[in-house]
């Protein structure tokens, strides 16, 4: 059966739903929120406003576009007409978990902008990593999953009915790969997306997930792609922002970590299950990209 790498890295972020809420604004309006640092996402009901992301450029959203932050930097929104923007502190507005509707600018009446935006976690202690190859914004237009993905969402987090977090997790999963996926071309910047979006690279990457455990060279990868050697090692560099083999350290030592927090193998059997002959080759090598020795770290989680 062929390995979706897009499929497996959301797996290994283990998204959970946390908090959704319907936001409106009128007249003139601005807001201005500091750095949150969890994935955040947004969906235009109605109207057009301003996203401005830290670092990157002013977006003009309308209604229908779907706007996803992995790590959520500090961003400004506006209405058409910018306002002057009045400063909120995420993490405190992260706290109000009431179900009331967030106005900005104008009070009472019908409003020129309604938008349901909501945040998430990634359970994964390994996220930083895997999120890194995401783009720091992604903006999709004129998707029909995804403004329906979200209102789903929303409708789950405010009922307590049975089964409630797992529906809202599987929801959170359907919701980013339908975002990255919709986001992915050569257009994007370097990271995973781009990588997959190239067609030699993808048979790679379906390489490297489907069988970790193989030792893979340059060589064997490029041939895989139908590219020589320095084609590839150039190609994949460029697309994904790093080495194939650090691409590929990488995504073993994700591995290695979600094997070892399930408390059942030994660590020779997740070392020869992540490409390493022997248990002390892979103390050293997980010892040096993660800080601290495997027996260690499954101790502490």
């Amino acid at each position: 059966m062929a390995v979706d790498p897009l499929s497996q890295v959301i797996s290994l972020l283990k998204p959970r739903a946390v908090f959704s809420k319907v936001i409106s604004g009128a007249g003139r309006w601005g807001v201005r929120y500091t750095q949150f640092g969890l994935p955040s996402f947004c969906a235009l009901l109605e109207g057009s406003c301003l996203l401005s992301v830290d670092a990157e450029e002013t977006l003009t959203l309308a209604a229908g576009d779907f706007v996803l932050l992995p790590t959520t930097p500090g961003f400004t929104m506006t209405s058409l007409e910018p306002g002057t923007p009045v400063a909120i502190d995420a993490r405190k507005a992260a706290m109000d978990t009431s179900g009331s509707e967030i106005r900005h600018g104008t009070r009472g009446g019908r409003p020129d902008v309604r938008m349901l935006g909501g945040y998430f976690e990634f359970d994964s202690p390994d996220s930083a990593m895997l999120v890194s190859l995401l783009p720091a914004v992604l903006h999709v237009q004129g998707s029909q999953k995804l403004p329906l993905l979200t209102k789903l969402v929303r409708e789950e987090s405010l009922e307590r009915r049975p089964g409630r977090e797992l529906v809202l997790t599987r929801l959170v999963e359907v919701l980013l790969v339908e975002a990255l996926r919709s986001s992915s071309g050569e257009q994007a910047s370097p990271g995973l997306l781009r990588g997959l979006a190239d067609r030699r690279l993808a048979a790679a990457f379906r390489h490297m997930h489907g069988d970790p455990a193989r030792s893979w060279t340059v060589e064997q990868l490029a041939r895989k792609s139908a590219l020589s050697r320095s084609a590839f090692f150039d190609r994949f560099n460029r697309a994904v922002g790093m080495p194939p083999m650090e691409y590929l350290l990488s995504w073993r030592m994700a591995l290695a970590k979600q094997l070892l927090r399930g408390d059942e193998l030994a660590i020779a059997e997740v070392a020869q299950r992540v490409g390493y002959g022997s248990a002390s080759t892979f103390s050293t090598a997980f010892s040096r990209h993660v800080g601290q020795p495997p027996g260690k770290f499954a101790r502490m989680h």
